[in-house]
């Protein structure tokens, strides 16, 4: 298992931060909205869970990008090392 960063262990927290204000979101607006009806709780719940729905995908994104990151530093090392050794056996 790779260790993770500071960072990385950051993002994860609020990433899942961010899943609860979904879940709070959607609760606290379908119990606003119900009272109008179940479709207007179920819409409402949606409305409340979009915040939270843009800071998880954004954080996810972030997540993806550090990965990136790091398989491109591990595929750097790697064509450096095979650049050496056909400079070495020619």
């Amino acid at each position: 298992m790779k260790k993770r960063s500071a960072f990385e262990r950051l993002i994860s927290l609020l990433q899942g931060a961010s899943w609860a204000f979904v879940l709070i979101g959607a609760f606290s607006f379908f119990t606003v909205f119900y009272p109008f009806g179940l479709l207007s709780g179920i819409i409402g719940a949606f409305l409340g869970s979009l915040g939270g729905f843009f800071f998880v995908v954004v954080f996810e994104i972030a997540n993806i990008q550090i990965e990136k990151l790091e398989e491109t530093k591990k595929q750097t090392k790697l064509l450096e090392k095979l650049v050496d050794e056909k400079l070495l056996n020619n």
